[in-house]
This record gives structure tokens, sequence and C-alpha cells, in this order.
């Protein structure tokens, strides 16, 4: 049984898609705020989102950067909003669909299966916590904890280590990784990356000066070794 995660704050939505989408043999998990969509694609991974940017806790995109740190499955989004800038950035966040408010249940249903479709072609398996013997990384909250207390990151030490570990057991070349998180200007900034690589392994590594989990790549890039 398929699951879809349908998110959105208007509850007639909610009941109107769980019963069409449950008739059709899906398994329909709702979430009516951002925060609990995060908590709900991580307890129950679904095969595909339905998701509403307007939320009463935080913005639609917002949700698609916290899901798009651990996991490609699909994301079709539901708005009210119809401006072609909104689909824009809906869609460079990470959506796989935009459908626009009004919608007609019978083109919404074709859309999502689409969805699962492509979906199914993905190989990889999406795990929102990442354990090493040295420190914990949960994806979706974007925590990270060593020995059981949490570590205080800066937001670009989570980019960093985000990028790292959503690729985790390959190769993330320097210039991929500084256009990730600092932005095209700063494709050449190499020295960016020695200094913060270190820190993250004062902070993560048991012995920094020989860590096993952030590995430097010389001359090429990084890799997070599980």
């Amino acid at each position: 049984m398929t699951r879809v995660l349908v998110v959105d704050d208007e509850p007639q939505i909610l009941r109107a898609l769980r019963i069409n989408l449950s008739v059709r043999g899906y398994e329909v998990v709702t979430a009516s705020t951002g925060a609990g969509a995060l908590r709900a694609a991580a307890e129950r991974p679904p095969e595909v989102v339905v998701l509403d940017l307007g939320l009463p806790d935080m913005d639609g995109v917002e949700v698609l950067g916290g899901l798009r740190g651990w996991t490609k499955v699909p994301v079709i989004v539901l708005s009210a909003r119809t401006d072609s800038s909104d689909k824009v950035e809906a869609l460079d966040a990470g959506a796989d669909d935009y459908v626009t408010k009004p919608f007609g249940m019978d083109e919404l249903l074709a859309r999502l299966r689409a969805a699962v479709r492509r979906g199914a072609s993905t190989v990889e398996e999406d795990q929102p916590v990442v354990t090493t013997d040295a420190f914990t990384v949960d994806l979706s909250a974007k925590k990270v904890t060593r020995h059981g207390a949490e570590v205080h990151l800066t937001p670009t030490e989570w980019g960093v280590l985000e990028m790292l570990v959503r690729h985790r057991g390959k190769l993330v070349g320097q210039k991929e990784l500084l256009q990730e998180v600092w932005g095209p200007a700063y494709a050449t900034e190499t020295h960016y990356l020695r200094v913060y690589l270190a820190q993250l392994r004062r902070k993560l590594e048991d012995d920094p000066s020989h860590p096993r989990h952030l590995l430097t790549e010389a001359g090429m890039g990084y890799r997070f070794a599980q």
C-alpha cells in the first residue's frame, strides 16, 4: 500500500483528500503544520507528499528544505499561490510538481500516480538519522548529538555537515560543496572548507587530528564515512 503524507491546514481539504485517496487504496497520513509534517515524515516515511505552502507555523518551502535534507521522496505542492515566482521557488527548493487551488481531483490523482512511479525508481534508502561510533546526525530535526549530548553547530557548519552526510560514502567536490553552502560566488574559496572541516572535526571526531568520519580527499574534496 502506497503511503501518502498530506500536509494542509484546511480541514476540508485534508478530509477530501483522505477520503479520495483511501478509497483508491492509499495509506493516508495527514499533518496540518510544518513541524507535524517533518515529524510524520521521519517517523513513517511516505512514498509521496502532497504539501500546501501556506502553513500556520512555517512556509511550505521550509518544509521542503527539511525534507530534502534527507529524502528524495516525490513532493507535489498544492497551493493557492498562482504567481510564477512562487512556483519557481518551490520547484527550485525541491518540489517535483505544482498544482494550484482550486484543483480537480482527477488531475491531482493522475499527478500523484506519476509522482509515485518516478519515486519508485529511486534506489537510495532514505535515512533521517545517521549514526557513527562518535556522533549522530538527525537530518530531519537538523540536530547533532555526541555521546548523548547535543552539539551546537553554526548554520554554516551544519550546511557543510548536511551536504556530506546526504552524500555519505561519496566524494563531494570542493566546488560543489562551496557552491551549495556559500553560493556560486565562492566556488574557488577552498580555504573556507579547510577552516570549517577543522571546526567540525574538533566538535565531532574523537581524534580530530586523525578523523574517521569527516575525510579529506586531497585536491578533490571531502567524504563522509559512516
